[in-house]
């Protein structure tokens, strides 16, 4: 298991009820790492945070491990069954079809507005 998707899990199921159905599934593709990741229907919402802030943290610590490894990640949170119909903060985070000059920095800053 890669370090990014150990992270993943890590911090999810500290923040979940119900950590045995926490599910990361980790693809390479051209563009970089896409992260899926499914957790209970019962622990969605502590899993989006309000206004969506705990996923962009999640994002944002994601992007830092990629920086630091070369690569590009994404994380794309699975909406349970009967769950809301593509809620912003459960799309795909929109992925570029050139790398973006994105720096740590950049990261820090999206950490501090959240």
């Amino acid at each position: 298991m890669e370090r990014d998707q150990e992270f993943l899990e890590f911090v999810v199921k500290s923040l979940v009820e119900k950590p045995d159905e926490v599910v990361v599934d980790r693809r390479v593709d051209e563009m970089g790492v896409l992260m899926t990741l499914s957790v209970s229907p019962e622990d969605m919402g502590k899993i989006i945070g309000r206004q969506g802030n705990t996923a962009k943290a999640i994002r944002t610590l994601l992007r830092v491990i990629g920086m630091k490894n070369n690569a590009r990640v994404n994380l794309k949170i699975n909406e349970p069954a009967g769950g809301q119909q593509q809620s912003e903060a459960s799309t795909v985070e929109e992925r570029p079809s050139a790398p973006e000059a994105s720096s740590i920095d950049q990261a820090m800053e999206d950490l501090k507005g959240i």
